[in-house]
């Protein structure tokens, strides 16, 4: 590697995790997905292909060495948690290096997790998120503060709605004629605030109370 310094280091706290189950049901891989990519590190590229670390490792080299690929724009390194309980700097590889190394080794495994990969990002892209159900459900491998995180970060997108919103009726206070207590002015902010609602979640107020009522009552 010529310019190892070069190749940018991420903490793991923000990045999503997805399980990837291949085909054959063979294979489980903890896929990493980091500003709008997918990464893996070789241990896991060997699990995806069946193959041997050093087999990934050669592959990889020998990507570089006929520059098929510059290294610094896809490999990032990430601290991770060892068996051993220490951290360690880790080499992960995004979707081109993957691909690269499906093709010298089992392409169709290569061509089954390109189109897993590039599902989850597009799903990414239009939600801003991505959820694994499946992993979720189990509640495997979270931290203990992990719904708690992900609890804050839903508060923190209804804080933005909310501040949205007071900016709307602060505007409409500056007409001449606004009263907060005639019934034009409580049917807009039910208006607008129903039209948020609908913007963010797709569901208008009175669905989502409805929802919500149904959920509980399925939990108890």
């Amino acid at each position: 590697m010529n310019n190892k310094d070069a190749i940018p280091e991420k903490q793991t706290t923000s990045s999503e995790i997805i399980l990837y189950q291949t085909e054959d049901g063979k294979s489980k891989i903890e896929v990493r997905l980091e500003d709008e990519a997918v990464w893996l590190s070789q241990k896991m590229l060997a699990e995806l292909f069946q193959v041997t670390v050093p087999t990934i490792n050669e592959h990889i080299r020998n990507i570089f060495k006929k520059v098929e690929l510059n290294e610094n724009s896809v490999i990032r390194k990430f601290r991770i948690t060892a068996s051993d309980n220490k951290n360690y700097m880790t080499n992960f590889y995004n979707l081109d290096v993957i691909m690269s190394v499906g093709y010298r080794v089992r392409s169709h495994r290569g061509t089954q997790f390109r189109q897993w990969a590039t599902e989850r990002l597009r799903e990414y892209l239009v939600k801003g998120f991505v959820l694994d159900d499946e992993r979720l459900k189990e509640g495997r491998n979270f931290g203990g503060d992990y719904f708690d995180e992900l609890l804050e970060r839903i508060r923190d997108i209804r804080a933005s709605e909310k501040r949205f919103y007071q900016k709307i009726r602060d505007i409409y206070k500056l007409a001449i004629d606004y009263d907060p207590k005639a019934g034009e002015t409580q049917a807009f902010f039910k208006i607008v605030q129903n039209k948020l609602h609908w913007a963010i979640t797709g569901k208008n107020g009175c669905r989502q109370i409805f929802q919500s009522d149904w959920n509980y009552r399925d939990s108890v």
